[in-house]
């Protein structure tokens, strides 16, 4: 090739090679907004910050969920007040599982029962003595008072029965039952007389506060002023009375009474003493015109009542 043309190829070269660079100089200077770096990879951090932070709601929870498992502490009464102490016992596992079986609802619990079995007689058991005390309270419940007063007189279980006993029915109130006899403690004093007949509440007497400690002439012993029905039949049947009687007496002692007697025409008893109260009972086989003879004693054997000399007392039937 001669020098000529070599140096016009050169020239030719060096042209083409100016002239690209001055049109990508161009390019670079007219469409500069349109080239922006490479976007950095947004999808990939994102995912990796969330596994991270999974990871560490993962650690928390599973420090809370120790915690939670562990005792919180214990407290001992001490040194005049609340004192805190380590607790000693080893952790729970995390993934131990928590008993979930439903704790049973307590049994709601019914009358208390007498002092002794001689105060549930005929037969009658504490069980059936208890459903007669729930029918006649269902009973007062259902006839309330239309005055508007609050007459409730509770549940069964606020009551302890002193006596439960056959009722010999009459002209009155016809048909044979049996009479409840259950009590309140003070200061309420609640005394209730509950006839049942043929399985239904039949008859409700109720006394409030006619404890001896409201009069003060009263003795050591006080009759129950309205626990007439329980010894008397009804006055239509005056002398005609239907044999034999099941008859009852009660009545409140004073600490200082240790025993108290009770004759009632052909029949006499030694009561039972039960939380304050007395309970005698026995049963008649002829007609009578007076009332029950009650007599109280001290532990010394020695007289301290007599229903013949307490004004209180109604010593004839009516």
């Amino acid at each position: 090739m001669s020098d000529e043309q070599r140096h016009g190829e050169e020239a030719v070269g060096r042209d083409g090679e100016g002239d690209f660079e001055e049109h990508l100089r161009e390019l670079l200077a007219e469409d500069a907004y349109t080239i922006r770096p490479s976007p950095a990879p947004y999808p990939a951090i994102r995912r990796r910050g969330l596994v991270e932070r999974r990871r560490r709601v993962a650690a928390a929870g599973a420090v809370l969920v120790t915690l939670a498992a562990m005792p919180v502490g214990a407290y001992a009464l001490g040194g005049g007040g609340w004192g805190q102490t380590t607790a000693t016992a080893a952790t729970p596992s995390v993934s131990a599982t928590r008993d979930t079986t439903p704790t049973p609802s307590p049994t709601p619990s019914g009358p208390g029962r007498p002092a002794s079995k001689g105060q549930l007689l005929d037969g009658i058991t504490f069980e059936q003595a208890a459903e007669g005390l729930e029918k006649c309270l269902a009973f007062d419940r259902s006839h309330s008072d239309p005055a508007g007063f609050d007459n409730d007189l509770g549940r069964a279980d606020s009551y302890r029965i002193i006596l439960a006993m056959n009722s010999t029915g009459d002209s009155n109130a016809p048909g044979d039952g049996m009479y409840v006899v259950a009590v309140q403690g003070k200061p309420a004093q609640t005394r209730l007389i509950c006839r049942v007949s043929d399985g239904e509440a039949a008859g409700l007497n109720v006394s409030s506060g006619n404890d001896a400690d409201t009069i003060t002439d009263e003795g050591p012993v006080f009759v129950d002023p309205n626990n007439g029905k329980l010894y008397q039949q009804s006055v239509i049947d005056r002398g005609n009375w239907k044999l034999p009687f099941r008859w009852g007496v009660v009545g409140t002692v004073k600490p200082s009474v240790a025993k108290v007697t009770v004759s009632y025409g052909d029949s006499g008893a030694e009561a039972a003493l039960d939380h304050g109260w007395f309970v005698a009972s026995g049963v008649l086989n002829e007609q009578v015109t007076l009332a029950p003879h009650i007599k109280g004693y001290d532990a010394d054997g020695k007289l301290v009542y007599d229903s013949d000399e307490d004004k209180y007392y109604q010593r004839t039937l009516p």
